[in-house]
C-alpha cells in the first residue's frame, strides 16, 4: 500500500470521528510526515505515541482527538494484530512477578520528584481526585481523601495499611486527620525517601517493599492506584495476602482504574514508555479473585473525575514547561503530555473507568451509609 492509499485510509477512519487532517478545530491534527499515516495504521497506539514523540504530528487539543477516536471505536480497525500479539504475551508470563515488582518504581515512580512536585496537588497524590464540589486539584484530592477515610469509618488509634503509598500524602492525612497509626509500603525508592521525611513525626512508618512481603494484622487497609501493577496472574494473591493481614472486624477500600473488558495485558506503548508490566483489571476479574475471600460492600464509578484530574496535571506541566526543560528534553516532556491527555481521552470516553471498592472481612454488622 502507497502513501496516497494509506493517507486516504487514514483521513477515512478520522473523518469517522469527526476529525480532518489540517483542519480547524482544536482536536483536528496537523501531520508534519508522511510516515505517520503508515505506522497509525500497522502499529496503532505505539505507531500513534512514537510518531507524536518524534514530532511527526501536532494537535491543540489532545485529550479531545483521543476522546472522538474512542468514542467511536476507531482504534478497533486498526490494532488487530498487535493487541492479538499483546495478549498472548501476558498470557504466556507473570509479567507481575516478585521479580518484576520493582520495574515500575524504577522505570515511572523514579523518574524525578521535580517533575511531580509541579504536576500533582500540594500533597502529591498521583491518582484520580474526587471533584464533586471542588473548585481545584487540591480541594479535589482532598476530598477523595476523605472519602475513602470516611467510607473506612477510620477512628483514631486504628491500625492502617497503605498498599502503595506513593509519596507518603495519604499516610500523613490518615494520622494527621484520624489519628491512624499507618504502615506504607511503596515499590519507588525516591517515593520511599520522599514519603519517610514527609510524614516525619508523625506514626507513620513507611517501608521499600512489595505487597507480597507485608506483615502483621491491621484494622483498615486501603490501596489507592496501585492495584493497576498487580496482573491478573496476581489477583488471587493479592487479595489473600489482603485477607490474611485484615483483622477480622476490618474494612479494606481498593480504588483502582478499570477495564470494560477482560485482558491480560496494557498496550504496547503505555508498557514501553509510561508502565511497564501494567495492566487494568475488569469487574470480573476483581470479583472472582475476591470472591470468597472478602465481602464487597460497595462499588463506586466515577471515571469522569479522572479526565478532570489528568486534564489538571497536564495544565500544571504546561505551565511549568520552561522550568520542566531543564531536566527533560521535548522528546519526553511531548511523551508526558500525550500520556497524560491521551488517557484523559479515554476516561471521557468511558473506554476506562475509575472504581473505589469497599470490603469488609466478615460483614458489615447493621445500616452502613456509604459516603459519596
Amino acid at each position: 500500500m502507497g502513501i496516497l492509499l494509506f493517507r486516504h485510509r487514514v483521513r477515512q477512519l478520522f473523518s469517522d470521528a469527526g476529525i480532518t487532517i489540517d483542519g480547524p478545530h482544536p482536536w483536528d491534527i496537523a501531520v508534519h510526515d508522511d510516515r505517520f499515516y503508515r505506522r497509525i495504521l500497522t502499529e496503532a497506539h505505539l505507531g500513534a505515541g512514537e510518531s507524536y514523540m518524534d514530532g511527526w504530528w501536532d494537535c491543540p487539543a489532545l485529550d479531545e482527538f483521543f476522546y472522538r477516536i474512542l468514542r467511536k471505536g476507531i482504534e478497533k480497525k486498526v490494532s488487530g494484530l498487535p493487541r492479538f500479539i499483546n495478549g498472548l504475551i501476558g498470557k504466556a508470563l507473570n509479567l507481575q512477578n516478585s521479580s518484576r515488582a520493582f520495574t515500575v518504581g524504577e522505570t515511572h515512580y523514579n523518574i524525578g520528584n521535580d517533575l511531580y512536585s509541579v504536576m500533582l496537588d500540594q500533597r502529591m497524590i498521583y491518582s484520580c481526585a474526587y471533584w464533586k464540589e471542588a473548585s481545584d486539584l487540591d480541594e479535589a484530592q482532598e476530598h477523595k481523601l476523605r472519602l475513602v477515610f470516611d467510607k473506612l469509618m477510620l477512628k483514631p488509634g486504628m491500625r492502617v495499611l497503605d498498599i502503595g503509598c506513593g509519596w507518603g500524602g495519604a499516610a500523613k492525612y490518615a494520622a494527621e486527620r484520624y489519628g491512624a497509626r499507618v504502615t506504607g509500603v511503596t515499590v519507588s525508592s525516591e517515593q520511599a525517601g520522599f514519603a519517610g521525611e514527609y510524614c516525619k513525626g508523625l506514626p507513620v512508618e513507611i517501608r521499600l517493599a512489595d505487597y507480597r512481603e507485608i506483615s502483621g494484622t491491621f484494622d483498615r487497609i486501603y490501596s489507592i492506584g496501585m492495584f493497576e501493577h498487580v496482573g491478573v496472574k496476581n489477583y488471587r494473591t493479592y487479595f489473600k495476602t489482603v485477607h490474611r493481614h485484615l483483622a477480622g472486624d476490618g474494612l479494606f477500600l481498593l480504588h483502582t482504574i478499570g477495564s470494560n473488558r477482560s485482558g491480560t495485558n496494557t498496550d504496547p506503548w503505555t508498557s514501553k514508555y509510561i508502565f511497564p508490566n501494567s495492566m487494568l483489571p475488569s469487574a470480573n476479574h476483581i470479583t472472582s479473585a475476591s470472591e470468597g475471600l472478602l465481602v464487597l460492600e460497595d462499588w463506586h464509578s466515577f471515571g469522569y473525575d479522572y479526565y478532570l484530574t489528568l486534564k489538571a496535571w497536564n495544565d500544571n506541566i504546561e505551565i511549568n514547561l520552561p522550568t520542566l526543560a531543564n531536566n527533560y528534553n521535548e522528546r519526553f516532556l511531548r511523551m508526558w503530555r500525550y500520556y497524560l491527555l491521551s488517557a484523559a481521552g479515554s476516561f471521557r470516553a468511558r473506554h476506562v473507568q475509575l472504581w473505589q471498592l469497599l470490603y469488609s472481612r466478615n460483614g458489615i454488622e447493621g445500616t452502613f451509609l456509604v459516603p459519596r
